[in-house]
């Protein structure tokens, strides 16, 4: 069977929180000030029900691949949304599933008049961050926005 890529469904809370938080085990990231301890994590359809947001999730035969999206992440300068929460499975990486992820959310920002897309990252995520430097994101040297995620040290742009 394909992949299926889909907007996020309330059915998928819990099995996408325990996706996320299995990525930052194994990544050693699992600390305070990262997705990690973020209560939003277990509710993440509720939360991209906010208007400028949306969550895409990969699954091949209803087993759940990872997920990615854009939200408007309060604080940021007028016309950039938040590329977020690009996890996925162990079994799913290196097969472009997070590259076709990450075009579809940037083809939604574009879409929803974005002009620019802002993330942030970890050294430990390094294949990650080779995957946005490949995609056009450029590094800054400081956070932008009032993200709760304040252990994170890489943070990046990309203008659509």
């Amino acid at each position: 069977m394909s992949i299926v890529y889909r907007e996020i469904e309330r059915r998928d809370n819990k099995i996408l929180s325990r996706l996320i938080k299995k990525v930052f085990e194994e990544f050693g990231i699992d600390i305070p000030g990262t997705v990690y301890t973020d209560p939003t994590t277990d509710a993440l359809y509720e939360l991209f029900q906010m208007p400028g947001s949306v969550y895409w999730i990969a699954e091949e035969d209803n087993v759940m691949l990872g997920g990615c999206g854009i939200y408007p992440t309060q604080g940021l300068p007028e016309g950039y949304a938040e590329l977020v929460k690009l996890y996925l499975s162990a079994e799913a990486r290196g097969k472009g599933i997070g590259n076709t992820l990450m075009q579809k959310s940037i083809m939604r920002a574009k879409e929803m008049g974005y002009t620019r897309l802002y993330l942030e990252s970890f050294p430990a995520l390094s294949k990650a961050v080779s995957l946005y430097e490949s995609n056009g994101f450029t590094h800054l040297g400081k956070a932008l926005g009032k993200s709760v995620h304040y252990a994170c040290t890489i943070w990046m742009e990309r203008k659509l």
